[in-house]
């Protein structure tokens, strides 16, 4: 929608009255492909409309810089000042703060210039031909000016409302929400009727994309990954701009349009504090690299390195003990030799040998116990800087999410290989997840709980069919049948590659099915070993849960009324007949990615970035894509029905045991 109201502010400087339509956005940047290689995305121009008629009524000058194509990206101030913004009639829960290059003081200048004669200016331009109703940002603006009698927004009685330097000041402070301010072009209010009706209507734009940016994101989330949905959302340009209108004070009317969950609350409360912290702290906090340390040595850093991963000192300094006089009978104290412990905190012991190896091996460095500087680094963790970034992703991320998660969800936590279960806005269980590999990620989406399966058969993904059975059958035509796997026609006539029911099935005991496009679900395992695992991401997409009957116990409890199985009786279930417990009150699941969270002590934890979201997000801001971040590119859905067809062509013939030689259809398949 970045480009939806161009027509209306262009209009105001052109020689039509009507809203003509501009250029669209012609070149859009290139989408990286999905992470597990599966897509790639052509994409077309879209296609303009014709520009409307002229009209009589005399247009508003408009200076060019009203065009309201995104700006470059400008570097972030590490360190804003903060203002806070006039108090109006009513305060704002967090008041807005603006940074050192905007005076808050130019705000309260009076124009000189009668409110009726903007109105005037207002309603010229707006005449004549109507919009295209397709276009809902321009025709609720046109609409919304014609209802207020074309009274300008923004100004009354010669000068800018409360509302107007509320919503300027949120806006210029727009790091706080970890967006941009150089994303919302605040006009500059001065001159005469011509100029102010201008920057009246411009202002109503850019807080128009401000309130979408806070509600749905400033990115669309397939920018970032192809395999993400959690639902279709919009926003009522009417009703933001009612709202907007109505509100005595548009910081506090903006905070009506964040998510209102309390872990993005939290993080927006952590970055406020990093961003008042400033660059002092790395220098206090971090350890400093230089040469290796080894076994043995003694180094200035060392004291730091045990304090950091919570060793104690080994060697005890000298102490006193309480002996027995022999001449007088009496007991006194006296000193036991020892180690200096100011020389003894210096030494790297074995203490902190097994705990440093401990640190190499989770951070993937080879454990060599030798402290070297990627040992510090890992030990360190991301910079500050790092972890702005990192939290803002995660801001971001929120906006995608429904604005209702439900009294009672399941939530998957990807990069933290965890899950909860969260029962009338309580958690009241959590548990260790597998989740995607980075070469097939775990999708991001919501969907509905449906059943619960208890012995399941795996119906083997086409995906892996795809890419790991039909090229193993290639050069192994049994391969199937050494791998306990049955091809079959299914009800719908499909055939299917399928696992029986079995200690060796890839879905374990029970099996957690949920509504999503992706095919995804939450299972059990029979590779128990891996939840022991710090990093657990070894599954093609699905996630397996460590404790499945005790997931299975609370999940049926939630969602079929009346006594249900508990877990011992879930597990007796086990290795008998396939059960499947149909859900009556079903859940939500949410999928999600959450790098950087606060957790219950009010401690920002940061996990790995491990499928490159965060990181995808950044580049973006910080690249000519930023332009149209929030435009969805096209999807190619032609790709998926490709790989279904020609997997339906090979088993047909597995099924018929008609593939004497199988390379002569791969070749013709996969060349």
């Amino acid at each position: 929608m970045a480009g939806t109201m161009l027509a209306l502010t262009t209009t105001l400087a052109a020689t039509t009255s009507s809203f003509a339509t501009p250029d669209g956005i012609r070149q859009v940047a290139p989408l990286p492909p999905s992470l597990n290689g599966a897509r790639v995305i052509q994409r077309r121009a879209e296609p303009q409309p014709e520009r409307a008629e002229p009209a009589a009524p005399t247009p508003i000058p408009m200076p060019p810089e009203v065009r309201r194509e995104a700006p470059r990206p400008e570097p972030v101030r590490a360190e804003p000042v903060r203002v806070e913004p006039p108090r109006q009639e009513a305060v704002a829960s967090e008041p807005a703060r603006t940074d050192n290059s905007f005076a808050a003081a130019s705000l309260d200048k009076s124009f000189g210039v009668p409110d009726a004669q903007i109105a005037d200016k207002l309603r010229a331009a707006m005449a004549g031909k109507k919009t295209d109703k397709s276009d809902a940002e321009r025709q609720a603006i046109a609409s919304f000016y014609a209802a207020r009698n074309y009274a300008p927004m923004w100004i009354r009685d010669g000068r800018l409302t409360g509302n107007a330097k509320s919503a300027i000041l949120r806006m210029k402070n727009a790091q706080a929400d970890a967006l941009e301010p150089a994303d919302y072009a605040v006009p500059e209010f001065a001159g005469g009727a011509d100029q102010l009706a201008a920057a009246d209507v411009k202002l109503t734009l850019a807080t128009l994309d401000y309130a979408r940016h806070l509600s749905l994101g400033r990115i669309a989330p397939t920018r970032v990954t192809v395999e993400v949905d959690y639902g279709k959302r919009d926003v009522d340009n009417a009703d933001v701009l009612r709202k907007l209108a109505d509100g005595r004070d548009a910081n506090a009317t903006f905070d009506g349009f964040e998510p209102p969950h309390q872990p993005y609350k939290a993080l927006k409360r952590k970055l406020a504090e990093m961003r008042d912290a400033g660059p002092r702290a790395d220098a206090i906090e971090r350890i400093a690299g230089g040469p290796s340390i080894n076994p043995g040595d003694k180094d200035a850093r060392v004291p730091m390195l045990r304090e950091r991963l919570n060793v104690r000192l080994a060697v005890q300094g000298p102490r006193t003990v309480q002996v027995r006089d022999q001449r007088t009978g009496r007991m006194k104290t006296v000193k036991v030799a020892g180690e200096d412990p100011k020389a003894a905190e210096l030494v790297y012991d074995k203490a902190l040998f097994n705990a440093i190896k401990n640190v190499q091996a989770r951070a993937d460095i080879k454990p060599t116990g030798v402290i070297d500087n990627k040992t510090i680094a890992a030990i360190n963790g991301p910079t500050q800087k790092q972890q702005i970034d990192t939290v803002a992703a995660n801001m971001e991320r929120w906006r995608w999410l429904p604005r209702s998660l439900g009294p009672s969800y399941v939530m998957v936590n990807v990069p933290d290989y965890t899950l909860k279960v969260v029962r009338d806005n309580s958690v009241v269980w959590r548990t260790k997840i597998v989740v995607g590999k980075p070469q097939t990620p775990t999708p991001l989406l919501t969907g509905q709980f449906d059943n619960i399966i208890v012995n399941p058969s795996w119906y083997v993904p086409q995906s892996i069919i795809q890419n790991e059975l039909l090229p193993a059958y290639a050069s192994d035509p049994n391969v199937f049948a050494k791998m306990g796997l049955e091809v079959k026609r299914g009800a719908d006539g499909h055939i299917n590659v399928v696992q029986p029911p079995g200690t060796a099935n890839a879905l374990g005991r029970i099996k957690f099915n949920f509504q999503n496009k992706y095919h995804v679900y939450l299972h059990d395992t029979p590779e128990r070993r891996l939840f022991a695992a710090d990093r657990r991401a070894f599954s093609h997409g699905c996630m397996r849960v460590e404790n499945p009957t005790k997931f299975g116990e609370i999940m049926l409890a939630m969602s079929i009324p009346g006594p249900t199985p508990t877990q011992p009786q879930i597990e007796k279930l086990v290795g008998q007949e396939e059960k499947t417990f149909k859900m009556v009150n079903k859940p939500m699941v949410h999928l999600t990615y959450q790098s950087a969270y606060v957790d219950d002590d009010g401690k920002l934890q940061i996990r790995d970035d491990i499928y490159g979201f965060d990181k995808r997000i950044h580049t973006i801001m910080t690249s000519d894509e930023r332009r149209v971040a929030d435009v969805a590119p096209p999807q190619d859905k032609s790709r998926d029905q490709a790989t279904l067809k020609s997997n339906q062509e090979i088993l047909s013939r597995v099924e018929r045991r008609e593939a004497g030689n199988p390379f002569q259809f791969f070749e013709r398949i996969f060349r």
